[in-house]
């Protein structure tokens, strides 16, 4: 019998949850399925990730809600595909990180793996980052153990982007494992989706037509960069503690009262053009930093069906002829990534072996990432 992990991915973006049923070696995708937040749980965990009222108790029916909504989903994706139950070994739930605070030490991640287990019957393994945290590491990112061992190759170098709110790399030279390494750089469609939502009350800049019609900001695009994360050097991780929409609201205040502002320049369509330079201009930098010098980069997450934005990327990374697709030419959807990746952790946990890579994160050394809650 083929044993069967069940995968579930909330992310920065905070648009749902992805849920996939794999199994491995080879990877097959047997049943998937995303869900859509309620907009009442999405606003509260928007509203978690910053400072509040009354957060313990906010947090805690938050904490339910989201784990109810997993656990019933779960059940939906076994019953809606005929899995056998008796072949799923593990489910692995990242959770919905609320908070990611690496220079403190912790990072919390919130949907009660009791609840889904309780209602599933099925193990839960959860908690992945505080391990590695616990190890000196920032916890962040996890995923890039997972592309190095689905996706590096032989003889090819390779990048595997995922673009969801926050965008991260992993960097896979070929044929040399021991030089994996990855990190975030930064903002990706966390402040683009904010952006688009207010002034066109999309949740998202479909296609990036919207910011193909604009024209980046030179002065405010330097005034964005200047933020303390894109100077540092890796390992490093981030989040909505650093860039969220108040921040940028505070940056464009401070450029209007810049004397190079030029009130020609203020149109919402150009500040969405700023955001998305200021996402490729980091990922740019990433890559020629690698010592790669030159490959092939997948891209996953919801920014991969944003074709504005990978048409910038192909050109910003033309100099050295990178290529730029999405990971459906790997065989596995962008869509999917992220949540078969937890998946494939929670394998990893089963086996007792190690889910972090320390050359990315930070850590003393291997971990075995993960809590069980037990049927």
């Amino acid at each position: 019998m083929t044993a069967i992990y069940i995968g579930v991915m909330t992310g920065t973006s905070m648009d749902g949850v992805d849920i996939v049923a794999a199994s491995f070696e080879p990877l097959q995708l047997h049943a998937t399925l995303s869900l859509e937040f309620d907009p009442d749980l999405r606003n509260e965990l928007m509203a978690l990730t910053l400072p509040n009222d009354n957060e313990i108790d906010r947090m805690g029916k938050a904490d339910v809600a989201l784990a109810k909504m997993i656990g019933h989903g779960i059940n939906k994706l076994i019953k809606e595909n005929n899995l056998d139950k008796k072949a799923i070994k593990v489910i692995g739930s990242h959770g919905q990180t609320i908070r990611h605070r690496p220079e403190y030490e912790f990072t919390l991640q919130i949907g009660d793996p009791n609840i889904i287990t309780e209602l599933t019957q099925i193990p839960v393994i959860s908690d992945f980052r505080r391990r590695d945290m616990a190890a000196k590491g920032q916890g962040a990112p996890l995923v890039p153990a997972f592309h190095q061992a689905i996706f590096q190759h032989e003889n090819i170098h390779r990048v595997i982007l995922n673009l969801g709110g926050i965008a991260n790399v992993s960097l896979l030279p070929a044929g040399q494992p021991e030089r994996v390494f990855g990190f975030d750089t930064g903002p990706a469609n966390i402040l683009m989706d904010a952006w688009c939502h207010r002034y066109t009350g999309q949740p998202y800049d479909e296609n990036g037509n919207w910011s193909a019609y604009g024209t980046p900001i030179r002065h405010l695009l330097d005034r964005l960069q200047a933020h303390e994360f894109f100077s540092k050097e890796p390992p490093k991780s981030t989040g909505r503690e650093d860039f969220n929409i108040e921040w940028l609201d505070e940056q464009i205040a401070d450029w209007r009262n810049d004397i190079v502002y030029d009130e020609l320049e203020d149109t919402p369509e150009n500040v969405q053009a700023t955001l998305l330079k200021l996402t490729t201009r980091a990922i740019k930098k990433a890559i020629y930093r690698s010592g790669m010098n030159t490959g092939e980069v997948y891209v996953c997450g919801g920014g991969a069906y944003n074709s504005h934005l990978l048409e910038q990327l192909r050109w910003r990374l033309r100099k050295h002829e990178w290529t730029v697709q999405t990971t459906a030419d790997l065989g596995l959807s962008p869509t999917w990534v992220e949540a078969t990746a937890f998946a494939w952790l929670a394998m990893r946990f089963t086996a007792q072996q190690s889910g972090n890579l320390p050359a990315v994160t930070g850590a003393e050394g291997y971990r075995i990432l993960g809590t069980i809650t037990a049927v």
